[in-house]
C-alpha cells in the first residue's frame, strides 16, 4: 500500500474514498448540515456577543479582558 505524505494526499484519499461509496454524497450532505448546525446555530443562541452588549467603547472592552485576564483567582487547594 502506497504511504500518504502530504496533506493533498490525504485529502485525495477521503474524496475517492467517498467517490467509490454508494452512499458518498449523501454522507457528504450530513456532514455539512451536521457542520452548519454546530457553527451558526449554536453559536447564535449560546455564545452571544457579551462585550458588545455590556460596552460600549473599544477602551471599555479592552480593560474589561485585560481585568479578567489579570484578575487573581482564589482557588480552594485544601
Amino acid at each position: 500500500m502506497k504511504q500518504i505524505t502530504s496533506f493533498s494526499g490525504f485529502i485525495s484519499m477521503y474524496i475517492e474514498g467517498f467517490k467509490n461509496l454508494t452512499w458518498g454524497k449523501s454522507l457528504w450532505i450530513i456532514i455539512l448540515i451536521k457542520l452548519f448546525i454546530l457553527f451558526a446555530v449554536l453559536k447564535i443562541f449560546f455564545f452571544p456577543n457579551y462585550l458588545n452588549s455590556r460596552f460600549d467603547t473599544e477602551k471599555e472592552k479592552s480593560e474589561s479582558v485585560f481585568q479578567e485576564l489579570t484578575r487573581n483567582r482564589n482557588t480552594n487547594t485544601n
